[in-house]
């Protein structure tokens, strides 16, 4: 089995922000894989999770914030008995420009306290990252990237985000070999 997180903070107030891209792109790829799948809360696992039954994959959500998503991450591959080589995590990089997108193993980003939480439960960083690209800062307003990621996409950066994602879960039914 396959683990895919999509990292992103809990609760209406960050929805269509920066750091929920996670959150986003595990949503389309749900709809397009099996959209009958319904997201179920698991408080135990501090996740809410769908499992793509014919294609023997778990997504999930972690309900935990951002800079706990590890706690989550643990639980589910505790329970699961999932592989480091079968995780991949999908989560907002502002490394890369808005309408960008990489999928690593264990590399990058430079900072970002959801991987680092991650890295931190597990002790290792061997696990696929998916990251994409969320900085459309121009050089003369350079907020901090803190601030940044809890703003909300301007209406011409969706329909840019929307393109990337549609290419990304693309990829990632590629890559899975869904």
């Amino acid at each position: 089995m396959k683990l895919i997180v999509g990292l992103g903070n809990p609760g209406e107030k960050y929805e269509n922000t920066r750091h929920n891209v996670g959150y986003k792109v595990a949503d389309s790829l749900r709809s397009t894989v099996d959209s009958d799948c319904e997201w179920e809360e698991n408080r135990k696992y501090k996740a809410v999770v769908c499992r793509l039954k014919a294609v023997d994959i778990l997504l999930a959500k972690p309900q935990t914030f951002m800079n706990s998503s590890g706690v989550a991450v643990r639980k589910l591959i505790d329970q699961y008995k999932i592989k480091l080589a079968d995780i991949w995590v999908i989560h907002d990089d502002l490394d890369l420009r808005l309408g960008e997108y990489k999928i690593q193993l264990g590399v990058g980003p430079k900072l970002h306290y959801g991987i680092k939480s991650i890295e931190g439960k597990l002790g290792k960083k061997d696990f696929w990252r998916v990251r994409v690209g969320v900085d459309n800062r121009s050089k003369d307003n350079r907020i901090s990237g803190e601030a940044y990621v809890l703003q909300k996409f301007s209406e011409d950066e969706e329909r840019s985000l929307d393109g990337v994602i549609k290419r990304l879960v693309q990829d990632l039914i590629n890559n899975l070999t869904i």
